[in-house]
């Protein structure tokens, strides 16, 4: 199978079938991958199912080079992290892949990125480098083709006007802010919005206290004067970004998957409506890894969406001191 083939994806059964194809393939052109499933005693031939696959924690990518092949590095995505600490580095040989699947999804969910005037603020994301976010939101910006799109920095003012013009002409308005910086935006003006999709990337950064999502959400609602404020799912070590139209459930495109592990015992999966780990197939990460054991703690649904409920820490890290290897 080639790369791209995986954005053709229709319904479960192509799911499957492809993501085992995609494990065999990992599996013998991924060194770490390889390195984890052998010490976990899994052999490429025993794998028959989705669940038989084993699942890379998602801290490697902080310590190893988490790559498939030998092409050239095109782009390395990087992780935030306090001072000191270790950043997750995900290498990309091939973005081509990162911008399908990003286009391929939006256009799924929100339709035609050219009927939007896309105003993005994400402040802790532009004042690094590195940031897969930024990639994704400044190849939305121009394919929008909106002299209004773009980026704000601390230029909230500015935002104000230009969101309260945009709205009031009957615009569509895409906008997307990093949590704290939509709190902000809301202290100093309150909004009555009617044409705004408002979507948080999620995370304080250190800047505020953190807020459970359900008071996140009335707040930001009043603020802006809408009924939902939408979610993006993403992350550095991802290629592929799931959404939420509000109450915080998400839905994934057909080249992504979420299962829920169970937190003492990772190699057993929940059935539907139980709380446990997240774990992430994305078949767009074909030249990475596509199996990836998130630290997030979530539950899914019959209908495959999911809900992101908070994150382990180290105390609810338990059975599988592999992930320290």
């Amino acid at each position: 199978m080639e790369p791209h083939d995986v954005f053709t994806i229709a319904n479960s059964k192509q799911f499957e079938k492809m993501a085992l194809k995609v494990f065999r393939y990992q599996y013998e052109n991924n060194a770490v991958y390889r390195e984890f499933c052998d010490l976990l005693s899994i052999e490429k031939t025993a794998v028959k199912s989705i669940k038989a696959i084993p699942f890379l924690p998602i801290q490697f990518f902080k310590s190893r080079k988490v790559v498939a092949t030998s092409d050239p590095i095109q782009i390395t995505f990087t992780s935030s992290g306090t001072t000191g600490a270790m950043t997750s580095r995900h290498h990309v040989t091939d973005v081509n892949l990162y911008t399908q699947s990003f286009r391929a999804a939006f256009s799924n969910f929100y339709g035609n990125i050219e009927d939007y005037a896309v105003l993005a603020v994400l402040p802790s994301y532009l004042e690094r480098e590195g940031s897969s976010l930024i990639y994704m939101v400044e190849d939305l910006i121009e394919k929008s083709q909106n002299e209004h799109s773009g980026f704000y920095l601390n230029n909230y003012d500015e935002l104000i006007q230009k969101l309260k013009m945009l709205d009031a002409s009957g615009q569509n308005v895409l906008l997307l802010g990093v949590t704290y910086a939509l709190l902000d935006l809301i202290e100093k003006e309150i909004f009555p919005l009617n044409n705004t999709i408002v979507m948080e990337t999620g995370g304080m950064k250190g800047k505020r206290k953190e807020m459970i999502r359900e008071e996140l959400h009335a707040t930001l609602c009043a603020g802006f004067g809408v009924p939902t404020i939408h979610s993006e799912y993403g992350m550095t070590e991802l290629l592929s970004q799931a959404y939420s139209f509000g109450e915080g459930i998400f839905e994934c495109p057909n080249w992504m998957q979420i299962l829920i592990r169970d937190p003492e015992d990772p190699l057993h999966y929940l059935a539907d409506g139980k709380n446990g780990g997240i774990n992430v197939i994305d078949l767009a990460n074909y030249n990475s890894c596509s199996f990836i054991a998130t630290q997030d703690l979530g539950r899914k649904y019959a209908n495959n969406s999911f809900e992101v409920l908070g994150r382990f820490d180290h105390s609810d890290i338990r059975g599988c001191n592999l992930m320290v290897i």
